[in-house]
């Protein structure tokens, strides 16, 4: 029988020169006393703020080629953290202090916000949503609806622009900048969408200060973990006769749990995810990474992923001992 990839979930390195280590739900940060920082991106999967028992294979390396082509590609429009990336699931940039907030930015009426709305309530992060709306319509003009940013497992949580700056989260400069930035990236997001036959439905975007003040973008951009698409061709058309939109995101994923009984809640159980339903999760990112960029994706050899890692690790701080 001929063996699978080796899937990267636990990240149990010995790496040199590294003063913090942070496991993320999905991507592990490596600081060095250089000022550098390696972001390695796993094959965990991510949902309602829970890590799934098993991981999706080449889910790391499609999630960091992704965020490396579009980082590069939108860095004339923010400036960001990314300076290379020497293996396919790793980005090297230079590090910063994370502002707490996810800024999170949406097109249309879907995911999260259509729960809210079906729900009954018309505020969301102290936005208003229009009345008659029906799921995935557009919004009049985007929204920004953050939320704070977790720790330890913890879930995320919706907050307000206003509760932001009331508890000084982020002070009301900054906090400027984080909107400008975000609705620039979208903008730029759904330009680079668009031509790729897709519509750019709702992002996040994390963003940190350097040492002497600078605002930068970091972690990941405008991948299907932070980021939900639809097919533009026929969007319109399901829309009026009231069909399901065709999706390239995690929330099919999501989808599934809850029809089988599962949100995160506290005393629910993570429902068994077959090898089949495992498979169909990867092709669906290779998938995304393919239409996105208009590139074959070709998956990197998996039989020894960590050491593969560790030693891409130190052929870059051994060349680049700080930015």
């Amino acid at each position: 029988m001929k063996q699978g990839p080796n899937i990267l979930t636990d990240l149990d390195l010995e790496l040199p020169d590294v003063k913090r280590h942070y496991r993320g739900k999905v991507r592990e940060l490596f600081e060095t006393n250089g000022g550098w920082l390696f972001l390695v991106a796993t094959d965990r999967l991510s949902a309602f703020d829970v890590i799934m028992p098993k991981g999706i294979p080449y889910k790391g390396q499609v999630l960091n080629q992704l965020a490396e082509y579009f980082l590069d590609a939108t860095s004339e429009v923010v400036p960001n953290w990314w300076r290379a990336s020497p293996d396919p699931n790793v980005a090297v940039g230079r590090a910063t202090e994370p502002f707490k907030v996810e800024m999170v930015i949406r097109g249309h009426l879907s995911g999260h916000a259509w729960r809210t709305y079906n729900g009954g309530q018309r505020m969301l992060c102290g936005v208003s949503m229009p009345e008659g709306l029906r799921e995935h319509d557009p919004f009049p003009e985007p929204i920004i609806t953050p939320s704070t940013k977790a720790e330890n497992g913890a879930h995320d949580e919706d907050i307000s622009r206003e509760e932001i700056l009331a508890q000084s989260i982020v002070d009301a400069a900054d906090y400027e900048v984080l909107e400008e930035y975000t609705r620039r990236l979208f903008k730029k997001g759904q330009e680079m969408a668009e031509e790729r036959g897709l519509i750019l439905v709702d992002t996040k975007y994390e963003f940190g200060k350097t040492a002497d003040g600078e605002i930068l973008l970091i972690d990941e951009v405008h991948t299907p973990d932070s980021s939900r698409y639809f097919h533009l061709d026929g969007f319109q058309q399901r829309q009026d006769r009231g069909a399901p939109q065709e999706q390239l995101s995690k929330e099919f994923v999501r989808e599934w749990l809850i029809a089988n009984h599962y949100q995160g809640k506290e005393g629910q159980a993570i429902p068994e995810m077959s090898d089949s339903f495992v498979l169909q999760v990867s092709e669906r990112y290779i998938a995304l990474y393919e239409q996105l960029t208009g590139q074959e994706f070709i998956p990197e050899s998996t039989s020894d992923i960590k050491e593969r890692i560790a030693t891409s690790f130190r052929l870059f701080l051994n060349q680049n001992p700080s930015p």
